[in-house]
C-alpha cells in the first residue's frame, strides 16, 4: 500500500504578536469589508485584528493593562468585539467604521482560566455566562444591561471544583438556554439556566477539562483535558449526558478543541506543540500538523473552513484542510 501523503504545510503564518497567542476568533466584521478577519489575543494583553488578504495586522487593541487575553468573540453582525483578560475585565469594543474603542466592560470575579461564553441572537439583547465570585460558581448576565439572571452553584454534595470551560447553547425545539460546563474534577455538567439546576453530570476525564465544543444539531460534544484522550459525549432527549467514546492520542495535554462549522472535522490544540485533526462523525484521526515549537494554546475555524492555531512560539499558523469533505 502506498504511504499516506505527508501533512500539508500552513497556507501562511502570521508573525508580529511578539507574545504568546492565547485566543483566536474569525469574524466577517466591520473592518473586513466582507472578507473574514482573524482576531488574536496575546499574553501581552494586546488584541490584533489581522487581514487575511494582506496577512498583516490592520489594528491593535490595548484594553487589558498588559494582562493575558484569554477569550475573544464578536456579536452578530460583527461590529462589536468581546475580549476577556487576566486583568479581571471583559471589554466590549466598538469596531464599526474603523473605531477601536472600549464602549463597555464587565468586572470578572474569578482569576481562573475559564473563558466566558455568549448566546446572541442580536446585539440588543444577549446572554453572557462567566466564572462567578465563588470558586465553583458560574454567573449568568443579560447583556448589555448587565442584569443578573442567576448564579449557578453545584449541588451541596457535588464537589466539581472550578469551572474550566463554558458553552451556552439552545436546542432548536426549546426556548430555554442551556449551559455546558467543564470542571476541575474532569466532569461535564449540563445546566438548565431557567430552572437553575443541573440536568445531568458526567465524569469524562480524570483531570480538569481544558476545552470543550458542542454540536447542537447532533446533540454531541467533545472535551479534552491534561490526559492522553478526548471524550465524546451526547445529550439525549431527556437532557441526560451519555458517554459515547474516548479517543486516545499520543501525548498528554489538550489546551483547546473546536468543531468546524460544517461539522465535518474537529481540531485540537496540543501541549506537545501539535494540532490534531479528526473526522467528527467517527473520530478517525486525519492529520497531525507539526509546525509550532511551543504549546498550541488555541484553535479556531472560519466559516469558509480555514483553521488557525495560536502558540506560545508567538506565531499563528493558518491552514486549509479537507475543504471538500
Amino acid at each position: 500500500m502506498p504511504a499516506p501523503p505527508p501533512p500539508p504545510d500552513p497556507e501562511f503564518v502570521l508573525r508580529g504578536t511578539q507574545s504568546a497567542v492565547h485566543a483566536l476568533h474569525f469574524c466577517t466584521g466591520a473592518q473586513g469589508q466582507g472578507q473574514p478577519l482573524l482576531l488574536s489575543g496575546a499574553q501581552s494583553g494586546l488584541v490584533h485584528i489581522w487581514s487575511l488578504q494582506t496577512r498583516r495586522a490592520v489594528a491593535t487593541l490595548d484594553g487589558h493593562g498588559g494582562q493575558c487575553v484569554t477569550w475573544l468573540q464578536t456579536l452578530p453582525p460583527g461590529h462589536q468585539l468581546l475580549s476577556q483578560g487576566r486583568d479581571l475585565r471583559l471589554c466590549v469594543w466598538e469596531l464599526e467604521e474603523g473605531r477601536n474603542a472600549v464602549v463597555d466592560s464587565v468586572r470578572l470575579e474569578s482569576v481562573g482560566f475559564c473563558r466566558s461564553t455568549i448566546l446572541a441572537g442580536n446585539p440588543q439583547r444577549w446572554t453572557l455566562a462567566l466564572p462567578g465570585q465563588g470558586s465553583n460558581e458560574v454567573q449568568i448576565l443579560e447583556m448589555p444591561s448587565k442584569t443578573s439572571v442567576c448564579i449557578l452553584k453545584p449541588e451541596a454534595d457535588a464537589k466539581p471544583g472550578m469551572p474550566m470551560c463554558l458553552q451556552l447553547w439552545q436546542a432548536d425545539s426549546s426556548p430555554r438556554p442551556l449551559l455546558l460546563a467543564g470542571y476541575e474534577d474532569g466532569s461535564v455538567a449540563l445546566w438548565d439556566i431557567s430552572q437553575r439546576k443541573v440536568c445531568s453530570r458526567l465524569t469524562c476525564h480524570p483531570e480538569p477539562v481544558m476545552g470543550l465544543d458542542f454540536d447542537s444539531q447532533q446533540a454531541r460534544g467533545v472535551s479534552g483535558s491534561a490526559e492522553k484522550a478526548l471524550a465524546v459525549w451526547s445529550v439525549d432527549e431527556r437532557q441526560a449526558l451519555q458517554m459515547c467514546r474516548t479517543q486516545q492520542i499520543t501525548n498528554p495535554g489538550i489546551a483547546d478543541v473546536k468543531i468546524r462549522p460544517d461539522r465535518k472535522i474537529l481540531a485540537t490544540a496540543g501541549w506537545d506543540h501539535r494540532i490534531r485533526v479528526f473526522r467528527w462523525s467517527t473520530m478517525k484521526p486525519l492529520a497531525v500538523l507539526n509546525f509550532h515549537s511551543a504549546t498550541v494554546h488555541c484553535v479556531a475555524f472560519a466559516d469558509n473552513g480555514l483553521l488557525a492555531a495560536g502558540s506560545g512560539d508567538q506565531r499563528i499558523s493558518v491552514w486549509s484542510l479537507y475543504s471538500r469533505m
